[in-house]
């Protein structure tokens, strides 16, 4: 009787790897694409633009600095396949006026046709204890890490839906799927973007179009050294518990479901324990991913309420030497 349990499972789980390319969305094919990447010119939305380039995309760099864009152009331009490629960069701040943000997408489509995959990346963060941290940089988080995604996406979707095809990335943040000691401006408007991406992706589905939502763990990046110039020693030992990961492996990970259309993209076995703990109503891309889900979520629970404790034994252990050392500074 176990014998012909564990059978029928093997052969259930068999099916479903057989069923599910059937019923995953068709790959989309990066040569000749036209590719939009927003905070393009630094960090991973530059090896995203790379790793697209490489693969025959055309880019679109949008970004603020436009010094550092004509860098990016140059660094990105080395990686070229063929002699028609072309990367067009284009400086606005994409989390300031929609109008703004439409009229410099339209160009760009007028130039290299239209959007095949947008990413959107620009982003910035604040750390720090929730007192501490000005207002105002709650407004701006939102502004840049949110609105910063949705005017460009905004912009692209009606072309899309009009090809019946197209590719929409949101870089969130493992912060984005955790909320951690230091993120209380950070990490909301990381968490925003997956609420759009799982209503946006049930718009857009029937049109052929995919939305994926990108967890990056700490990624060695100039906007990662400085961010961990103001982190709060809590927060520092916290994100000692995992390892910092390099731009370009983030980027190849996240390039690589876009194209697939995974509606999850995560690195690492950290970023995969999350994808699954906090996986809940989000879409699926096939139905293996749906059981992994329904297989490994009560044990990577259990694990995940270990890390909990430990992140808490961290904060009260930070919070009585702080109280100890100010004692002893009053009694001095």
């Amino acid at each position: 009787m176990l014998l012909l349990a564990v059978a029928s499972i093997v052969a259930f789980v068999l099916l479903l790897y057989m069923v599910s390319p059937l019923i995953s969305p068709k790959p989309l094919k990066l040569p000749g694409a036209h590719v939009v990447v927003t905070g393009g010119s630094s960090g991973i939305g530059k090896c995203i633009a790379i790793e697209c380039y490489k693969q025959g995309a055309f880019i679109t760099l949008i970004a603020r600095d436009e010094n550092k864009l004509l860098q990016t152009k140059k660094e990105i331009e080395k990686y070229s396949v063929n002699d028609k490629q072309v990367v067009l960069c284009i400086s606005v701040d994409v989390s300031k006026d929609y109008e703004q943000v439409e009229n410099v997408l339209k160009q760009a489509q007028e130039k290299l046709g239209p959007v095949d995959m947008l990413v959107n990346c620009a982003g910035t963060s604040v750390t720090g204890k929730f007192e501490d941290i000005e207002v105002n940089s709650f407004e701006r988080l939102m502004a840049v890490n949110y609105l910063g995604s949705v005017y460009p996406s905004r912009a692209v979707i009606a072309t899309m839906k009009e090809r019946r095809m197209g590719r929409i990335v949101f870089v969130s943040s493992q912060a984005g799927q955790l909320g951690l000691f230091g993120y209380t401006a950070y990490s909301p408007t990381k968490f925003a973007l997956r609420g759009l991406a799982e209503a946006l992706q049930m718009e857009v589905k029937p049109y052929n179009i995919y939305v994926t939502v990108a967890y990056p763990p700490d990624t060695d990046t100039p906007g990662f050294a400085e961010e961990s110039k103001t982190k709060p020693l809590e927060t520092k030992l916290i994100s000692e518990t995992s390892s910092v990961c390099q731009a370009e492996q983030v980027a190849r990970v996240i390039v690589k479901d876009a194209i697939q259309g995974n509606f999850n993209s995560s690195v690492g076995s950290d970023g995969y324990m999350l994808s699954i703990l906090t996986s809940g109503m989000s879409p699926v891309t096939s139905i293996t991913e749906g059981l992994q889900q329904v297989v490994c979520m009560g044990i990577f629970r259990i694990i995940g309420l270990f890390y909990l404790g430990s992140f808490d034994s961290i904060v009260r252990r930070c919070m009585m030497q702080r109280e100890k050392s100010e004692s002893a500074d009053k009694t001095e």
